[in-house]
């Protein structure tokens, strides 16, 4: 357990000292993308499914007074 938490402690250093050109990102998002098209998880059947609640909550978080 205890390597495990240093391992997670390492990856999330390098992440953030990682400097990632723009050409990265995108390449990286792509690949990504072309995952979850494999995986059958895009294109959404319904894109809007869902939406109304997403609204919903959208609406109490920015109720919400920033003072609390």
């Amino acid at each position: 357990m205890k390597r495990q938490d240093e391992f997670q402690k390492f990856e999330i250093e390098i992440l953030r000292n990682e400097k990632l050109d723009v050409k990265k990102k995108f390449k990286i998002v792509e690949a990504l993308y072309s995952e979850a098209v494999a995986l059958g998880a895009l294109p959404l059947e319904d894109p809007l499914e869902g939406l109304e609640v997403d609204i919903r909550i959208a609406k109490v978080i920015n109720s919400v007074s920033k003072d609390t």
